[in-house]
């Protein structure tokens, strides 16, 4: 049966705080999940999400795109990338990031359903 839901991700479901530079809001319909992920500066995966997560890595699936600020990714393998306004990324499990620069960086990701989310 067809269906309508929507709501605004600037009156979210829920807001998950992290350690000390940011949030993700989120917003759940049914089963889809967006997250808007707002890092600030001096974020990093390792300090501010890690002790939420409780593992060495991030091991969640990211897919979506950044609208502002730069964020530079490091793989478990060391690849490593930075990704700026614009650019939509798809970014596997087993990874660190961290924000570049002095400005927040803001990503849209359908990856959160459990991302920062207290175990």
């Amino acid at each position: 049966m067809p269906s309508l839901d929507s709501q605004n991700i600037d009156t979210p479901h829920e807001t998950r705080p992290f350690r000390d530079h940011g949030h993700m809001d989120v917003v759940t319909l049914g089963d889809f999940t967006l997250g808007r992920g707002t890092f600030e500066p001096g974020w990093r995966w390792s300090e501010d999400v890690k002790p939420i997560a409780g593992t060495d890595s991030c091991q969640t699936r990211h897919t979506g795109i950044c609208v502002s600020g730069r964020m530079t990714v490091r793989m478990d393998d060391g690849a490593e990338g930075t990704v700026g306004p614009g650019d939509v990324v798809l970014i596997e499990p087993g990874h660190d990031a961290w924000v570049v620069g002095d400005e927040p960086c803001v990503l849209y990701d359908t990856g959160v359903a459990a991302y920062a989310k207290p175990q």
